[in-house]
């Protein structure tokens, strides 16, 4: 059976409880089924931030992921539980490993090896499976054991496939083709999402590469625009291509910006 599509928005900072809550009521206003925040020093705490937008939607809340080396794994359940119970059970846990050793620095952590904060977002993501059931988990990432640990114990799977693909052929395919085998029997069960990180968001089709570029400053425009987070084209297009990863790889779950949110929605409308 085809699964349905889904589409998810990341908010970015606000100075006001009135302006995150007006984006809110836009991001459902456009389409979106999910709001999403980031776990990043800088940027709005994610609990808080969701309760917020929970008050003036109806929407599903998802952290888009957390840093799960920020945390103790009691203390997160704690705070996981609350946001479910107070949202009505629409919150959807996402978990990554982290990252950036500035970020552990800043908050007084230490940044553990690639090999001890994989091992620990395993940790954690058993720890709430144990604890909060009924809480859907998200996990991204783009390495063979994360997407491995991903594929045996998430919901949800966030394809990473930027410019360290394993492949320069299909780095998607090769990401999907190893959470099928590592998932087995529950393949069919997950759900699998990809970050939009480029889009064109005037009538040229032609996309918008800042985010992109941010991400691989190195890289040149063409290189930019091949990368399986960029869409070109109308919204029609897009919505072609969408249906096509669909098709082609199991991807009905995808995520956007909140600088490309109004441009999506043309997309979200081609779908629905």
């Amino acid at each position: 059976m085809t699964k349905d599509f889904r589409f998810g928005v990341g908010l970015l900072p606000k100075d006001s409880r009135s302006a995150w809550q007006e984006a809110a009521r836009r991001a459902e206003g456009f389409g979106f089924d999910v709001i999403h925040v980031p776990d990043h020093l800088g940027a709005p705490a994610p609990f808080p931030s969701l309760m917020s937008a929970a008050e003036v939607t109806t929407v599903r809340l998802g952290t888009f992921v957390l840093n799960a080396g920020f945390y103790k794994p009691a203390l997160l359940a704690r705070d996981v539980a609350a946001l479910d119970v107070l949202s009505d059970g629409r919150f959807e846990l996402g978990l990554g490993t982290g990252y950036v050793r500035e970020e552990f620095e800043a908050a007084e952590l230490p940044f553990p090896s690639a090999e001890r904060r994989v091992g620990y977002l395993e940790h954690m993501t058993a720890y709430m499976q144990e604890h909060v059931t009924g809480v859907p988990i998200m996990i991204a990432g783009s390495g063979r054991r994360v997407l491995t640990i991903a594929a045996q114990r998430a919901h949800i799977i966030g394809i990473a496939a930027g410019r360290r693909a394993w492949t320069v052929t299909d780095p998607v395919g090769e990401r999907v083709e190893l959470v099928r085998r590592a998932a087995g029997d529950r393949f069919g069960d997950l759900e699998l999402n990809l970050a939009i990180i480029g889009l064109p968001r005037d009538g040229t089709g032609v996309p918008n590469l800042s985010l992109a570029r941010r991400y691989s400053p190195d890289l040149s425009e063409d290189e930019l625009r091949k990368m399986p987070g960029v869409l070109t084209g109308t919204p029609r297009e897009i919505a072609d291509t969408l249906r096509m990863h669909r098709d082609t790889y199991g991807l009905t779950y995808f995520t956007v910006q909140e600088h490309h949110a109004e441009s999506f929605s043309k997309v979200i409308a081609e779908l629905r």
